[in-house]
């Protein structure tokens, strides 16, 4: 009888479980991956989060190395982190001296740190950072600074995004080799769903008659919802016809900084706040648009799951958003509200049969280039090479002591 091959063993260092970009990424490779082939773990730096009970769901172990959570997700602040270090380091090392893996992916700045010292200390084979923005913000400089130069260290470097790719270079990142691999986007879950349009609009008081453009993001500096709300307050000088719709992390009445900037604008009839979702296709489905008005992104998930769910998408032309949309949507410089205003304009004086078939278009260009499973195969292929490496590096050190 044949010898049935050991499934390889990762293990998965990420910040936090809550649902954001890199988080959500994560989620659909553990969804989709060859489970005969790969076994999966994950250890979060600090709790569960939103995700973490999904991922047990998929039979898949996820450790936590504090109970406590960031009031920003994926933030870590400098004295935070080094506590997380000198008391979390030793716990991270004795789980993965437990687990035993042949590969630690870490996703994320500070997971990309302190994931090398560990994974070192454990005798890891091999070692893969992801890096998934192409912006920095204070709170991570040093942490930046302090990877370029260990960036030679980890076996492969992936990347979501060219312009991520470029940002770290230009920050002197140096990897033994990089890797660019796109996000990708579960075109079956993601779909138009006609029943879910009526529904969401009905339940929001939207008429069937009037228009929903949508902004899908945490609240944060970086998706600069003061341009959106900037944008949406010029349109309105051209229609009365349009709701905004908003959802993600502190995206709710409770946010008072939000509230300040839709009240001072006079747009409290006209925006809809959802907070934090976790049925997104649903609430994508009753767009006519979808828009992310960021000042910085890397590879944005929500435009290419609001794509698939055949709604255009206009964009800020910033990280790899003018490559995931291409002709199907509109690209518009950062921190321009006039000319965000102006494109949405355009699209919703557009012909509605040329607007349908700009959303269908957008639809193809997602399953037949943004696939979740042709991108899972490219996770794949680039495990099935670090086990080799890191099969080579241990026949290495064995030779080594001998």
């Amino acid at each position: 009888m044949e010898a049935r091959s050991v499934p390889v063993k990762i293990v998965h260092l990420i910040s936090d479980l809550s649902t954001g970009g890199a988080e959500i990424m994560l989620f659909r490779l553990l969804s989709h991956v060859d489970q005969a082939r790969f076994q999966n773990v994950v250890i979060s730096l600090h709790d569960r989060g939103t995700l973490g009970h999904w991922i047990e769901a998929l039979g898949v172990r996820v450790y936590t190395l504090t109970n406590q959570r960031d009031s920003e997700p994926n933030s870590v602040g400098f004295w935070r982190f080094l506590s997380l270090v000198l008391f979390g380091l030793w716990k991270l090392v004795a789980v993965l001296k437990k687990e035993k893996p042949a590969i630690l992916q870490t996703w994320l700045y500070h997971s990309d740190l302190i994931g090398l010292i560990a994974g070192k200390l454990a005798s890891v084979p091999a070692i893969v950072w992801n890096l998934r923005c192409t912006k920095l913000k204070s709170d991570r400089a040093l942490a930046m600074r302090l990877l370029a130069k260990l960036s030679g260290y980890p076996e492969r470097v992936l990347v979501n995004s060219s312009a991520g790719l470029r940002f770290h270079e230009s920050k002197g990142y140096h990897p033994k080799k990089w890797i660019l691999v796109p996000n990708g986007f579960d075109v079956e879950r993601f779909r138009p769903d006609p029943t879910a349009c009526r529904n969401v609009r009905g339940d929001l008081g939207i008429p069937e008659d009037a228009f929903a453009i949508g902004l899908i993001a945490r609240f944060d500096p970086l998706k600069d919802h003061g341009n959106f709300f900037s944008a949406a307050r010029k349109l309105l000088e051209h229609r009365n016809d349009i709701h905004f719709v908003l959802a993600g992390l502190g995206t709710d009445s409770t946010n008072r900084n939000l509230m300040a900037d839709i009240n001072a604008l006079g747009l409290q009839s006209h925006v809809h706040l959802l907070g934090e979702r976790q049925d997104m296709p649903v609430v994508m489905s009753a767009l006519d648009i979808l828009t992310s008005s960021s000042s910085a992104e890397g590879f944005p998930n929500v435009v290419g799951e609001a794509m698939a769910c055949a709604v255009p998408c206009v964009v800020t032309d910033v990280g790899d958003s003018a490559l995931l949309v291409g002709e199907t949507g509109k690209v518009v410089p950062p921190k321009n509200p006039i000319l965000l205003a102006q494109a949405w304009l355009e699209l919703i004086e557009m012909d509605r049969e040329k607007r349908v078939q700009l959303g269908e278009a957008a639809r193809k260009r997602i399953q037949e280039r943004f696939n979740i499973l042709s991108v899972v195969k490219e996770y794949e292929r680039c495990y099935q090479e670090l086990a080799a490496v890191g099969t080579e590096n241990a026949h290495e050190a064995t030779a080594s002591t001998t």
